[in-house]
């Protein structure tokens, strides 16, 4: 993607970005560990086709964290290794509790409510 004066810009989601979001929300109910016992599960969201993915290890396991590793090739640009690289820039991290997606935001404001 080019921004109004032609640079190039790479707007994917990257594992630097979970760690700036963990950053951000650290220590509230918008990061694992803070919703967790209420029964959010970590995932991701592609804004762009409303698909909604359990975050898993790379063998499909589900992750008890945020990870990109276990993402569908669909979303995902993998190194020569097949570790993932970045994902695509459409991608939202948060919660899913039963079949419902939930922003970091959304689900810190379920759990103050709960």
């Amino acid at each position: 993607m080019q921004n109004e004066v032609g640079i190039m810009i790479d707007h994917s989601f990257t594992a630097a970005t979970l760690d700036r979001e963990n950053k951000e929300f650290q220590g509230t109910t918008g990061v694992s560990a803070g919703n967790r016992r209420l029964g959010f599960r970590p995932g991701f969201l592609d804004r762009d086709t409303g698909e909604i993915f359990l975050s898993c290890f790379s063998d499909g396991r589900p992750a008890p964290f945020h990870l990109l590793d276990g993402l569908p090739d669909a979303v995902t640009e993998r190194d020569e290794s097949g570790r993932v690289r970045a994902a695509k820039a459409t991608l939202h991290s948060g919660f899913i509790l039963g079949d419902r997606f939930y922003s970091r935001e959304e689900a810190a404001r379920f759990v103050s409510a709960a």
